[in-house]
């Protein structure tokens, strides 16, 4: 055959083997060479960087889809955990109830529109008024507002008299702002006298502020220029109390003194039992039902507890120097005097079982418990009272519970 049609013999397998693994080598010799360029002519750091950063911004930007798609395009309840629902009827068989929800499902947050503004508590400066309720006290009202129990007494005088029994449900009771003294002035009142008989300065009256009075126009101290009938808030200022219960000194020698509390008083006693010096309960009961001991509101006495009818007892031996009704609150009342500068008083009986002028042994039973005049219940209340100490707390005298 001649060169012309002379069969080309097909490559061997060998043959190809060997071209195949000499492309993939020229392959990576011509990238080899293409980077070695850039990086003679100082390009190779540039282009990494921007490949780098390139395919961040390109893996942000997956992310930001993916994130849209799922807030966006999927259903709430998917995204709050609840099972899907395929069709209208699965929806309607399966309850709301049965559907079991994701623990710590997304569900937002609400906005809450505050539409006010918490202020914190300022001082008053101003009287207010309360009313009284059932049960209430001269100390249970004065803890309410932050203010002494006196302070109580002395802003509503004409109401209360300076008496905690005077207080009953339906009265309206002034609150000063601040511990002290309400003060009604009257026509040639001075400054400085009525600042000295409260214990304050005038200073003290003229410069709170819901006194309203002011320094430039006050004018002489001795004639101020204050009208009468002004109502002034007194801080810090205190008084004596008015006396309301029964004197002290109402012995044997003097029962005259007593004439002024009611038709009980006793007349004149020349003779009579001597106490011991020492005293026992004057009831069955040693423990309190109402007021205790207290000079800050004028309570001088012991509110003893007891039942209607119960027993009283002499706390000492004595003669009796008032037996019968008092016109201050006490209603019935019993005063027996020891004859050694002591004296001992039991108000609110229901019934008396002595009379003026008779001797008693300690123990002897005077009467009986009871809720006459200014009371709220069956008590009673008990003074003990010595001519050189006048009223004394009776719990310094007697006997322990």
């Amino acid at each position: 055959m001649s060169e012309e049609f002379q069969e080309v013999a097909p490559p061997t397998k060998a043959v190809e083997e060997s071209q195949i693994e000499q492309n993939p080598r020229q392959d990576r010799q011509n990238k080899t060479g293409w980077l070695e360029a850039l990086a003679r002519l100082g390009l190779g750091d540039a282009i990494l960087r921007i490949a780098t950063g390139g395919l961040t911004l390109l893996a942000l930007a997956a992310i930001v889809v993916l994130l849209r798609v799922f807030f966006i395009s999927t259903p709430q309840n998917a995204r709050a955990g609840s099972l899907p629902v395929e069709t209208e009827a699965a929806a309607s068989a399966i309850s709301a109830a049965s559907i079991p929800q994701a623990e710590g499902a997304y569900r937002g947050i609400a906005r809450m529109a505050l539409i006010h503004t918490i202020i914190p508590n300022r001082p008053r400066t101003e009287i207010s008024t309360y009313t009284v309720v059932a049960g209430d006290t001269v100390f249970g009202i004065a803890e309410k507002y932050g203010l002494k129990p006196q302070t109580i007494l002395w802003g509503n005088y004409y109401t209360l008299r300076d008496d905690p029994h005077r207080l009953s449900p339906g009265q309206e009771l002034n609150i000063l702002p601040v511990d002290g003294t309400y003060y009604e002035w009257q026509a040639g009142d001075g400054l400085n006298g009525v600042a000295r008989g409260l214990n304050v300065t005038p200073e003290d009256i003229i410069n709170y502020p819901n006194n309203k009075l002011d320094p430039a126009t006050i004018g002489d101290y001795a004639n101020p220029n204050i009208k009468p009938g002004t109502w002034l808030i007194v801080p810090g200022g205190s008084r004596e109390f008015i006396s309301w219960s029964a004197p002290i000194g109402v012995t044997r020698d003097n029962p005259a003194v007593a004439r002024q509390l009611g038709p009980g008083a006793c007349g004149v006693i020349t003779d009579g039992a001597v106490g011991y010096g020492y005293f026992i309960w004057p009831a069955n009961k040693h423990y309190l039902s109402g007021f205790d001991y207290s000079p800050e509101t004028n309570h001088l006495g012991l509110d003893i507890s007891g039942s209607m009818g119960e027993g009283l007892y002499a706390v000492d031996a004595g003669v009796i120097v008032y037996a019968g009704w008092n016109d201050w609150g006490y209603g019935n009342m019993v005063v027996i005097d020891h004859g050694n500068g002591w004296q001992s008083l039991y108000a609110h009986m229901s019934a008396l079982n002595v009379v003026c002028g008779e001797s008693v042994g300690q123990g002897a039973v005077i009467g009986a418990i009871g809720s006459t005049g200014r009371s709220s219940g069956a008590h009673l209340h008990f003074e003990l009272m010595n001519s050189s100490y006048g009223k004394v707390n009776p719990w310094l005298y007697l006997p322990a519970p």
